[in-house]
């Protein structure tokens, strides 16, 4: 099976790590049959393009589901530390999505380079994405703050 590369901002990070924009109803579905075993959620369930439904969905496909809803405007460090305690929960195939993919970029850029990938390579797999710090974004100097933090600040 191939990767389903028309889900929005799809990207492959992995063998074990994909992640992507906004889910469709027929997704989870999709991600089970290439072996995901996990969807993390980072966009809020009230955001108008959300997946209505998700965590049913998923366990209909059987894939276990977490959700850590983290307000465009206000990412903040316990998210992270929720995201990195999923991460290494165990190794098993997971695909984390927002909404553009947005904040899961600047997450997993955060995660990588504490990690200890270089930080040209950790930034290089963000900026395929977006770059918080020259984007525009009303919300921009929010992210830039956050993925500035280093690993012991969390």
């Amino acid at each position: 099976m191939t990767d389903p590369d028309d889900i929005r901002a799809w990207q492959r990070l992995s063998d074990r790590i994909t992640t992507s924009g906004r889910l469709l109803p027929d997704d989870p579905t999709r991600l089970a049959a290439i072996g995901v075993k996990r969807i993390v959620n980072l966009a809020l369930d009230t955001h108008p393009e959300a997946l209505a439904d998700e965590a049913n969905l998923c366990a209909a496909a059987g894939i276990g589901y977490t959700h850590i809803p983290v307000p465009f405007d206000a990412p903040r460090d316990g998210h992270f530390e929720a995201f990195r305690a999923v991460m290494e929960a165990d190794d098993a195939p997971v695909h984390v999505h927002c909404i553009a993919n947005f904040r899961v970029s600047a997450f997993f850029y955060r995660y990588n380079r504490d990690a200890g990938m270089a930080e040209g390579e950790a930034r290089a797999l963000m900026a395929r994405q977006w770059e918080p710090e020259t984007h525009g974004h009303p919300d921009a100097p929010a992210w830039a703050a956050f993925i500035a933090k280093a690993g012991d600040d969390t």
